[in-house]
Parts: C-alpha cells; structure tokens; sequence
C-alpha cells in the first residue's frame, strides 16, 4: 500500500504542470493616474512624484508595470483556463500566464461569472497538461491539496490540509478598475472552508483531493485567523464551462432585489411579525435600491419590506437562503413566490431574467 506522503508526492507532480501563474499589468500611464487621481486606490501621491519630463506620452502608454497576480489552472488542452474573477476583475488591465515550464502567453479574458468569483481565461497554444475536474462528493475531515503562485512570489507552492467545512458565508473585498479602485464587498455564498494554507497570490489555483482531483478554487481568506481558508465548489466552474461552450457566455438567473434573511433574533430586534424568509430591504450602498426598476421583481410587483416566504413551494430559512434557490434555477424560468405584506400573505408569479 502507497504511503501518505508519496501519494501526495504523486498529486502534486500529476497536477503542477497545469498549474498557472498569471500576472496583472497596466501601462505607466494608466498606473500614475491611479496614483496620482484625488480618489486612487491607495497608492501613494509620491509614488512617482508627478510627470517626469523624460518620459514621453507615448512611452508610458507602452511601458508596461506588473500590479497584481494570482494562480488558475488549465481544463482544456487547448487553453482555456479557469481562476477567481477578483484575480482578472480588472477591465483596463492586461493578463499574461506563465505555464509550469516557463513559457509566458498573453491571456484573453473569455467571460467573468456575475455571481461568483469565476473566470475563464484562453491563451493561444495546443496540447497543454490538464487537470481534471472531479465529479466526487466531499466531505468535512477530508484531506486536499492546494497549489498556487503563493505571495506572487513562489510558483507552484503546495500546502496541505483537510476541509473543515462546507456551505459557508462570507463577505470578501473585491478591488479593481470596475469600481475604480474602492474596494467592492461581495457575498461568497456555499464556499468551502479548509485549514490550508492559502496566501495572497495563491487565489484561483486548484484545492485538489487525494485522486488528484480539482474540488474547488481557492478564493479567500480571513486575515489575523489561523489556518481558515476558502474555495469555490468546483460544480460552480463547471456550471460556467458548460454555459460557455453552449452559449459563449456565462449565464445566471437575475430577480432583481435586495434581502436580508430572517432569524428569530432580527426577528425580536426589529419587532418584525415573521422570524424566516427574505425581507425586502435596501443596503447601505449610496444609489442602490431595495427593488431594481424593470426588473422580474419589480413587474410581479414586490415592494421594499415584503417578506419572500417561499419559492416555488420551498420555505426560505437560514438554511435554504433566497439567492441559492434562484441560482438553482435558470434565466426563462417562471417562479411562485409567497410574500407576506402587511399582515397578509400574497401569491405572485415571476420569470427570471439573464444577469446583465
């Protein structure tokens, strides 16, 4: 019988060669007004002290600066490769992958899921080593694998562990040109959380199981805690390859609201008649609002403060929460919706629309 360690010895030299670096660039120029602009991201106004005389326009514009990195891997031998949206979140920005024996290509960006942190990347070459996708159930206690550029610094580091659970909820900080900069708070539904080490640089590489086996996409972790990792659920990603070559594109159901999921303690916090479902409710964001003008919420004629009770016949609770069961289903698709008004309970029918 094969010992642990050279069975992991094994795993890590069958799935390396598919794994990818890849780095985030922008021009000289693009980089200073960053840095320079009165709401920049952070970066230094001395950074680059203003214009230097020396450097012409046109030289910044092809003067290229590395400002990022991460980790995907490849799924196609043709070279479509999949990585965390947050890695290649960056429209104005240009993507290059450096492959496990060196060879650097400049990378397209072939879609960017609208719900979660995916990406699917395509480079131009043939033949490429793959790693494949596993079909497997997984479960709390079972040891992975996680291989990535570690710090953007380290390719093809490799740190091990076990899951340490499933289905969790977090909120991670998303930066990038898209929202000029500020940090955007996304909610990372259904993750899986692993006490492997994930540093930065390490996002969008493979969390592997003992078949050597993708299981999830490593995304986020919580800074100033020991050991708490998380990954994308690998069905997701296939989700988004299938999409893709049906399609072109990645497609995901839309309603059009936002919610806040009920618990008898918000319940007897805010003195609400209803201890489960979604409530209807507006975020702190400025400019946003509770129910999206025209969309499949706003025709079946939901208002802020509803509360969806059930979907399609399923009770929403903190276990079944609203945005699962939409992502479920599929855009086209008519939903029953029960919402409570007040005091009274109303039936209403929706279609669910594409995401834009």
């Amino acid at each position: 019988m094969q010992s642990e360690e050279k069975q992991t010895i094994e795993i890590v030299k069958k799935v390396t060669p598919a794994v990818v670096s890849i780095g985030v660039s922008k021009s000289l120029a693009q980089v200073k007004e960053m840095a320079l602009g009165p709401f920049g991201p952070g970066l230094s106004p001395f950074l680059f002290g203003g214009r230097n005389p020396e450097i012409k326009s046109d030289e910044e514009e092809s003067q290229k600066i590395k400002i990022g990195g991460g980790s995907g891997f490849i799924v196609d031998s043709d070279g479509i490769i999949l990585t965390n949206k947050h890695v290649v979140i960056d429209t104005e920005a240009e993507y290059t992958v450096v492959t496990n024996d060196e060879k650097e290509y400049p990378a397209k960006i072939l879609s960017r899921d609208p719900v979660n942190d995916i990406a699917i990347l395509k480079i131009d070459a043939k033949e490429l080593p793959t790693v494949k996708l596993s079909n497997a159930k997984i479960e709390p206690g079972q040891t992975v694998l996680a291989i990535g550029n570690a710090l953007g610094l380290f390719s093809n580091t490799v740190s091990k562990g076990i899951v340490s659970g499933l289905a969790r909820k977090i909120s991670a900080a998303m930066g990038g040109a898209e929202n000029e900069g500020q940090p955007q708070v996304e909610e990372l539904r259904g993750v899986i959380q692993t006490d492997v080490a994930i540093n930065q640089g390490n996002s969008g590489g493979p969390l592997i199981n003992t078949e050597g086996e993708v299981v999830g996409i490593n995304t986020a972790v919580i800074f100033g805690a020991q050991n708490i990792g998380f990954s994308i659920p690998v069905e997701w990603a296939k989700r988004d390859l299938d999409d893709l070559r049906k399609f072109g594109r990645i497609i995901r159901p839309y309603i059009g609201l936002r919610y806040i999921m009920l618990n008898k303690d918000i319940q007897r916090r805010y003195k609400l008649p209803v201890d489960c479902g979604a409530l209807i409710a507006q975020d702190h964001i400025p400019g946003s609002h509770a129910i999206v003008k025209n969309s499949p919420a706003d025709k079946a004629g939901l208002k802020e403060n509803d509360v969806i009770l059930e979907i399609n016949g399923k009770k929403l609770d903190e276990k079944n929460d609203l945005g699962d069961m939409i992502q479920l289903l599929k855009a086209g698709d008519e939903v029953n919706l029960a919402y409570f008004r007040k005091d009274e309970t109303h039936k209403t029918k929706l279609t669910l629309e594409e995401r834009k």
